[in-house]
C-alpha cells in the first residue's frame, strides 16, 4: 500500500477513535474517574488489537489466542459506537432527543454502550449458525453420473477458529455425503503456526470425499510455502493454475489475484469439453469465465461484508458480492464463506456452504 494512503488511513482512524474517546467521556454519569475508567478501557481494548496484529507470532499460543480473539471484537465495537453516537448526535440537531443525551447522561450511557454489547452478543450468536444453500444445475453436457458437491470457502482457521469448530464443519460436511469438497481459498487466517501447533491438518483426513482448493489472498499473507506443505500433510489437493477432471467433469484452480504472475484463465480453461468448475478466491472480472466457457465459478473473499452497514460497500465493490448470479451461459456463486476474519460475529450476514448438483435431463 502507498506509504500515504497508509499514513491518511492511520490519520483517519486517530482521529475518529478521539472523537469516540470524547464522546464516551462526555456521555458517562457520574465524577471524572468513572468516566478516566470507561475511557481507559476502551483505549486498552484497542491497545490490544494492534499490539496482537504486530507481536501475535512473538505470544505464547494461548495468550495469542485470548488477544487476538478479544482485541479483533475493538473493531466491531469502534464501528457501532462510531455509528450510534454520529446518529444520536443528528436526531439531537433534528431536536428528536434533548442535548443531555450525550452528556453525564446515565440513560444516554446504558443505551448506547448497552445497545451495542447487546448487538455484539448477538453477531456472535448469529455466527455460529451456519445455512445450507442448495443450487441444481441442469446440464446437456455428458456426466459419468449425478454428483453432489459441497462447495466452502473462508475457513480462516487460525487464533481465533479452533479444532472444535472445524470438527463441526467436518461432520456437516460429511452428513451431506458429497462425492467431492471443493473450496474457494481462506484456509488460514493470518499464520499458519496455530494450524501446524494444533494438528489442523489430521482433522481433514475425517472427510468421507475428496477435498481440492485453491489459495487465497490470505495463503500468500501468512505463508504460502507452508500452506502448500499443510494442504499436502492434511490430504487436500491444491491446485494452482491447472485443471483437474473428476467423475467426467473439470475443475479449474485459478491462482489468487495476489500472485501478480497467474496465469490467464483463457490459458488454464483451454480444451475442456465437458462440464466445468471454476475455483477462484475473489470475484474480480467475472466476464472472464464466461468467455471462457466456464459453466460454473465458486468465489469466496468478500463474506458479504461480515457486518452491516460494510455489507453495503461490498455490493458496490463487486459486480456481486454475494448469492447466485447468471452471466450468460455461465452460473456464479458467490459465498459469504464458512468462517470468518477477525472477530467472530456476523451482524446482518450469515455463514454457509454450498451444495452444488449437477445432473443431466
Amino acid at each position: 500500500m502507498n506509504r500515504y494512503i497508509l499514513l491518511t488511513i492511520l490519520g483517519l482512524l486517530l482521529c475518529l477513535n478521539i472523537y469516540i474517546c470524547w464522546r464516551l467521556w462526555r456521555i458517562t454519569p457520574g465524577i471524572w474517574a468513572v468516566k478516566a475508567a470507561v475511557v481507559f478501557i476502551y483505549i486498552m481494548w484497542m491497545t490490544l488489537m494492534f499490539v496482537s496484529f504486530i507481536h501475535i507470532e512473538k505470544m505464547p499460543l494461548r495468550m495469542a489466542r485470548i488477544a487476538y480473539s478479544v482485541g479483533n471484537t475493538w473493531l466491531i465495537a469502534f464501528l457501532y459506537l462510531l455509528l450510534a453516537f454520529i446518529t444520536t448526535r443528528i436526531v439531537i440537531l433534528f431536536r428528536l432527543l434533548p442535548v443531555s443525551f450525550l452528556k453525564d447522561s446515565p440513560l444516554g450511557f446504558f443505551i448506547i454502550t448497552g445497545g451495542v454489547a447487546l448487538l455484539m452478543v448477538a453477531g456472535h450468536i448469529n455466527y455460529h449458525r451456519t445455512d445450507r444453500r442448495e443450487l441444481t444445475i441442469i446440464t446437456d453436457k455428458p456426466l459419468e453420473r449425478e454428483l453432489k458437491i459441497v462447495l466452502i470457502s473462508d475457513l480462516h482457521l487460525g487464533y481465533h477458529s479452533r479444532t472444535a469448530e472445524l470438527k463441526r464443519w467436518i461432520e456437516t460436511i460429511n452428513a451431506e455425503n458429497p462425492d467431492l469438497v471443493l473450496t474457494a481459498g481462506d484456509f488460514v487466517d493470518r499464520s499458519m503456526r496455530p494450524l501446524i501447533e494444533g494438528g489442523y491438518a489430521e482433522y481433514f483426513h475425517r472427510l468421507k470425499a475428496p477435498i481440492w482448493t485453491v489459495f487465497g489472498n490470505h495463503e500468500y499473507y501468512s505463508n504460502a510455502h507452508q500452506a502448500k506443505q499443510f494442504f499436502e500433510k492434511a490430504g487436500i489437493r491444491l491446485l494452482r493454475d491447472e485443471k483437474a477432471e473428476f467423475a467426467g467433469i473439470t475443475v479449474v484452480g485459478r491462482d489468487d489475484r495476489t500472485n501478480p504472475a497467474r496465469k490467464p484463465l483463457s490459458a488454464i480453461a483451454d480444451n475442456i469439453k465437458g462440464f466445468s468448475i471454476l475455483l477462484d478466491h475473489q470475484p474480480y472480472h467475472l466476464e472472464e469465465a464466461q468467455n471462457a466457457g466456464i459453466d460454473f465459478q465458486f468465489s469466496g473473499h468478500t463474506h458479504r461484508g461480515q457486518v452491516w452497514p460494510v455489507s453495503w460497500i461490498t455490493d458496490l465493490m463487486y459486480e456481486k458480492s454475494w448469492g447466485h448470479y447468471r452471466r450468460g451461459n455461465t452460473d456464479y456463486y458467490i459465498t459469504s464463506g464458512l468462517g470468518i476474519w477477525g472477530a467472530r460475529i456476523r451482524i446482518g450476514t450469515r455463514s454457509e456452504y454450498l451444495v452444488l448438483n449437477i445432473k443431466n435431463p
